[in-house]
């Protein structure tokens, strides 16, 4: 008999044993579970040649503890490189810890694994530098410029990564620790960050949580992922490590509602309460009262303000400030606060990073005044300095030993360089060394400094041609949304919150502000609420009354019953391929002139998803152009121009006065000096008249 229990006993630890483990069993891991988070390295073409460097960057989150840095380099080299004179070295923010010789067996290719060391890290973005010193023939450890060929490199695979191995510290900083972590590059990837509303969600629900998402969206370093918008479900939250509702007081789950304090005044307050932590971490957005929660969903949309909330509860009523600052566009931009060195011989570059609203464009008559200084050791006949907008040259100078110690260079920014939004200014020096052939390897010996004193006078114009090459215009404009109406569907599965939170996913990176407008409506919307507004309608010709009654405007059109996509005179569509398709139209809004309508359209709910895909990062914007595109299934996108090409009209002389302050004001102070002289004269005049009369009379 006892040994029938302990065979019983055996039976039921074996069983025990063989029992799967559930997905969700790693949400349940104690904090101190490690985790690995990997940064691949950028591209499929990194080189280097003879002697120069590469960067490759990667984050290290300040609610991570990092136990072990791991490098993974795949590499090959050119087979004729001297391996006893040859060597890499790496660098960890600038503090070097490993040198090594690379080895020509199996024909120069190898994969290399070490550890760095973790006390060169730090909190932010780091830098891994790979050195490269790489000989083809022995010069006595000279370094020489006949050396500088295509015949020494070294490639770097895309397959070397930086792997961090960490443990995540214990939630504990409240909302703003909260944020962070639902927008962090580990959740992400992991795809355990989620925005919910209820099922059935209010128009005031979905406005609070698109201008929530504008907000989260913000801390996205990641150029390919987005934050879905769904119903709060159990199947939707399941597995998720960060998870925001945003809903009425009335429609919060029972299980989260009892967890909420405050609850008696939310007729006179908006609630956002951090609960779940130790569990699911879960931000409640909460009210009785419609516009306060739209409120609370405005103070999310102001990171700022998000990142000072150290508490799990923050309350919001009608004299909380939540308003972000307007964007400043000024016209004068400083390159550098405290001035920039660049050191070692030949080409050296500095970038520097000018930020724009999307609609803008660069103006004619913007300058550069580049003040500068070199060193009077070089090579004065083979030195000069470039400079570029986006990678495209404006202008050099040749360095000359008479202007060394101050040197400026004034540069007008070409009209034709078509530039909306952000973009770089690169100043490049080509510092070569007087003398022999041959020179001594010594960094520091040819120098150039760029002073605080550089300056860009930017003039910028709106960008209001209606097409995706100026999206997110007229959606966004000078970083806030532009009275914005969405048309939902009449019916509203995933796809169609998907389709919705695409679409703001990449309208809250640029929505630098949180004091637009944003309405959301069902599809029998009068048109009087359309108006004045530039919308965005989601769905299908049968379940969006909007895009049914403009199908003879769309450039896509659908067929009678709205089964298909129709052929048109870009695009020859057979019929079942057009109702499989996503399509994405730009066209002028039939409610009022000047205004825009988008529409995310498709014959059902997963062929509009398709289409808002393309619009949801900024990895896939650049697929789409001109003013209508399509996709299908398989990622083939068509994007096409139908709007007619009317040519770059100039602008007027009065246009372009009005968008020149300073000529505009000194216009004015013109006038004011003529118009002071003129009434002068006429009372000079008067008081002549008045003297003579006087005469007269006596």
């Amino acid at each position: 008999m006892k040994i029938k229990k302990q065979l019983v006993i055996l039976l039921t630890c074996l069983s025990l044993l063989l029992i799967p483990t559930h997905p969700a069993a790693a949400e349940t891991l104690p904090q101190d579970h490690k985790s690995t988070y990997t940064t691949s390295f950028t591209g499929t073409d990194s080189s280097l040649t003879g002697s120069s460097a590469q960067q490759q960057y990667f984050e290290v989150l300040d609610y991570w503890n990092v136990d072990q840095v791991k490098i993974k380099l795949h590499f090959q080299i050119s087979q004729i490189t001297e391996e006893q004179i040859s060597s890499v070295t790496l660098t960890l923010n600038g503090s070097p810890f490993y040198t090594f010789r690379p080895s020509l067996q199996d024909n120069g290719e190898q994969l290399l694994t070490l550890v760095a060391p973790k006390g060169f890290l730090k909190k932010g973005t780091n830098t891994l530098g790979i050195q490269g010193y790489l000989k083809t023939d022995r010069q006595d450890d000279l370094f020489c410029s006949v050396d500088e060929t295509s015949d020494n490199w070294l490639h770097l695979f895309n397959t070397s990564s930086i792997n961090l191995i960490y443990t995540a510290k214990p939630l504990s900083g409240g909302i703003s620790d909260f944020s962070e972590r639902f927008a962090g590059i580990d959740t992400l990837t992991k795809n355990q960050s989620i925005l919910t509303v209820p099922d059935k969600s209010t128009a005031a629900e979905m406005e609070a949580a698109t201008y929530a998402l504008s907000g989260l969206v913000k801390g996205i370093t990641l150029n390919d992922k987005t934050i879905p918008l769904l119903p709060y479900r159990a199947d939707t939250v399941q597995n998720k490590a960060a998870v925001v509702l945003v809903a009425m007081y009335d429609r919060v789950p029972s299980g989260l509602k009892a967890q909420l304090s405050s609850t008696e005044d939310l007729g006179t307050h908006a609630l956002l309460q951090l609960v779940n932590k130790d569990t699911q971490p879960t931000l409640v957005v909460t009210s009785k009262d419609e516009n306060l929660l739209i409120k609370a969903g405005r103070l999310i949309a102001n990171p700022e303000l998000i990142g000072q909330i150290t508490s799990d509860l923050k309350t919001v009523t009608d004299a909380t400030e939540v308003s972000a600052p307007a964007l400043s566009i000024s016209s004068n931009i400083t390159f550098t606060e405290t001035g920039d060195k660049l050191t070692g011989a030949h080409h050296q570059e500095q970038t520097y990073f000018i930020s724009l609203p999307a609609n803008r464009s660069i103006a004619d008559s913007g300058k550069i005044s580049l003040d500068f200084r070199y060193a009077q050791n070089l090579d004065f006949t083979r030195s000069l300095v470039t400079v570029s907008i986006n990678n495209t040259p404006i202008g050099s100078k040749k360095l000359t030993k008479e202007l060394a110690n101050g040197d400026i260079l004034n540069l007008s920014v070409p009209q034709n360089l078509n530039i909306s939004g952000n973009f770089s200014v690169t100043v490049a020096f080509d510092l070569e060394i007087e003398g022999a052939r041959c020179i001594i390897d010594r960094d520091q010996m040819p120098w150039a400094y760029i002073s605080k004193d550089s300056v860009m006078q930017l003039n910028t114009k709106d960008r209001t041609d209606l097409l995706f090459n100026n999206y997110p215009y007229p959606f966004i404009r000078d970083g806030i949304y532009n009275h914005v109406a969405v048309v939902l569907p009449e019916q509203m599965d995933d796809y169609a919150y998907l389709s919705v939170s695409n679409i703001f996913n990449l309208l809250g990176k640029y929505a630098s502000g949180n004091i637009g407008n944003i309405q959301f409506y069902t599809d029998s919307v009068s048109a009087d609420h359309l108006k004045n507004n530039n919308i965005i309608a989601i769905g299908a010709y049968k379940n969006n009354k909007v895009i049914r009654d403009q199908n003879t405007k769309l450039y896509f059109q659908y067929n009678g019953d709205g089964t298909t996509i129709r052929s048109n005179e870009k695009m020859s569509i057979e019929e079942q391929y057009g109702a499989r398709i996503g399509t994405l139209q730009l066209i002028d809004s039939p409610f009022e002139a000047g205004r825009a309508l988008l529409a995310v359209t498709g014959v059902s709910s997963e062929e509009y998803y398709l289409g808002s895909k393309l619009l949801a990062t900024e990895r896939d914007k650049w697929k789409v152009f001109g003013d209508g595109a399509i996709v299908d299934k398989d990622g083939n996108v068509s994007a096409h121009r139908f709007k007619t090409i009317t040519g770059a009209a100039e602008d007027s002389v009065a246009r372009k006065i009005m968008e020149r302050s300073d000529v505009l004001s000194f216009i004015i102070v013109i006038l004011l000096v003529l118009t002071l002289v003129v009434l002068s004269l006429i009372l000079l005049l008067r008081k002549h008249m008045k003297k003579r009369g006087d005469k007269r009379e006596t």
